[in-house]
């Protein structure tokens, strides 16, 4: 059986690092299931998701030109489609009536860019002038 990028596999763990997780795939060969593509939330200790000897669904990602082959397991999960009562995941869609954004949705990428140094330097030279005035450092009037 031929492993190509895209396709969904059954494996066996057989080895677990700090960074991610070794699969024996069907026909001996082993790819790397990294510890960020193990589970939809963040994974601080993979121990607690997998153990040597567990079988899992794969998908495969990648595969290398000196042989590596990178898999996900959360990509392998069947999801869902998403429903049209709540239009899809709900990410960077802010709700009705919501500012929270502050108006960078219909931005381009260079225009949310703008709008956030122009605001990061007003804040910066607020939060410089207070402090100035409360210690009575170089920029403070003395009378």
């Amino acid at each position: 059986m031929s492993i190509e990028v895209g396709s969904k596999l059954q494996g066996k763990v057989t080895g677990i690092t700090h960074f991610g997780a070794f699969v024996e795939l069907p026909g001996g060969t082993t790819g790397l299931v990294h510890i960020s593509e193990v589970a939809d939330n963040y994974v601080k200790d993979i121990n607690e998701f997998l153990k040597v000897g567990d079988e899992v669904e794969v998908k495969v990602m990648n595969i290398e030109k000196d042989g590596k082959i990178g898999l996900s397991i959360k990509k392998a999960k069947d999801r869902p489609a998403p429903s049209p009562r709540n239009g899809g995941s709900g990410f960077n869609k802010p709700k009705k009536g919501s500012h929270r954004g502050g108006g960078y949705s219909a931005m381009s990428f260079e225009d949310k860019m703008s709008k956030f140094l122009k605001d990061s330097e007003d804040r910066l030279a607020t939060l410089k002038r207070q402090t100035e005035s409360k210690r009575g450092g170089r920029g403070a009037r003395r009378g």
